[in-house]
C-alpha cells in the first residue's frame, strides 16, 4: 500500500487461521493500521490481494466487506454518542436487515419483526461484552471502559466472522485489561476469528495464538507469543526490556 511516494506497507504476506487470535504489533507508523483498513475496504492495495474464506475482497465497497463477514473497531472510538447503548449495536445490526426507508415508512410487517429482532439481539450483545445494566444509557454518558466495549458489541452485531479489534486496551486499567482478555477470548470461542492491534505487550502474549511484527510496513517477524519473544531482531527493535521481564 503506497501513498505518492510512501510505502505503507511492502510486501505483507499475512494468514489469519479460522478461530484463532492473531495480533499485529509494532511501533506508531509500522502499517499496523494501514492493515486494518486495506483488509476492511477503506484503502484499495496499490498491488496484492486481499482474499477472505475463498473470495477476494480488495477492492470492495466497505458495506459489502461487512456484509462479507468482516468487522472492526477503532482505536479512537467511534460510537454515536447521543443515542442509546442499545440503539448503537442496533445500528450494527441492521446491517443484515433488509427492511429499507420505504419498508418503514409504509410499516411492513418484516419491519416490526426486524426491530424486536435487533432489540433482543442488541440486549444478547449488551449482556456478552458485561453491560446490560448500561442498555437505556447515552453512549456519551458511560465510562470509557463501557465505551470500548459497547463498540465491540456493536461490531459484534453485524455478525462477523472476522473481528478486527483496533487497540481495544488503549486508556484501560489493569483491572480493565484483565476482563477485556477474558472477554475477546468468550469471542473467539463463541466461533469468531479475532485479528488485534495492541500495544500492550503483557496483553498481547497472553492472549495471541500467533503474532506478526511490522517495521516500517515490512514484516520483521511472526509465530507463536513465545517464538517472538525470543527473536533477537523483536527484542532489540520492540519489546526490550519487557521480553526480559516476561
Amino acid at each position: 500500500m503506497a501513498f505518492g511516494g510512501v510505502v505503507a506497507m511492502n510486501q505483507v504476506n499475512l494468514t489469519i487461521r479460522e478461530g484463532e487470535i492473531f495480533a499485529l504489533i509494532g511501533p506508531n507508523g509500522a502499517g499496523k493500521t494501514t492493515a486494518f483498513n486495506v483488509v476492511t475496504g477503506v484503502y484499495r492495495p496499490t498491488s496484492g490481494q486481499v482474499r477472505f474464506a475463498g473470495q477476494r475482497i480488495d477492492g470492495m465497497k466497505r458495506y459489502k466487506v461487512t456484509k462479507a463477514g468482516v468487522a472492526r473497531t477503532f482505536q479512537n472510538i467511534r460510537l454515536f454518542h447521543n443515542m442509546s447503548a442499545l440503539e448503537n449495536v442496533m445500528v450494527g445490526i441492521d446491517a443484515h436487515h433488509r427492511t429499507g426507508a420505504i419498508g418503514a415508512v409504509l410499516g411492513m410487517p418484516w419491519h416490526y419483526r426486524e426491530q424486536r429482532h435487533g432489540r433482543e439481539r442488541g440486549l444478547e450483545l449488551l449482556e456478552f461484552v458485561g453491560i446490560s445494566h448500561r442498555a437505556h444509557d447515552t453512549a456519551k454518558n458511560l465510562p470509557y471502559g463501557d465505551q470500548r466495549r459497547l463498540e465491540i458489541a456493536r461490531a459484534l452485531g453485524t455478525d462477523p466472522k472476522l473481528l478486527l479489534l483496533d487497540e481495544p486496551a488503549a486508556g484501560m486499567n489493569p483491572a480493565e485489561k484483565q476482563s477485556l482478555q477474558e472477554l475477546i477470548r468468550r469471542i473467539r470461542d463463541d466461533g469468531r476469528t479475532v485479528l488485534l492491534i495492541e500495544h500492550d505487550m503483557g496483553l498481547v502474549m497472553h492472549i495471541s495464538d500467533r503474532v506478526a511484527v511490522l517495521d516500517f510496513g515490512q514484516l520483521l517477524a511472526m509465530g507463536t507469543p513465545s517464538e517472538v519473544q525470543k527473536n533477537p531482531k523483536v527484542i532489540e527493535a520492540y519489546l526490550g526490556a519487557e521480553a526480559d521481564a516476561s
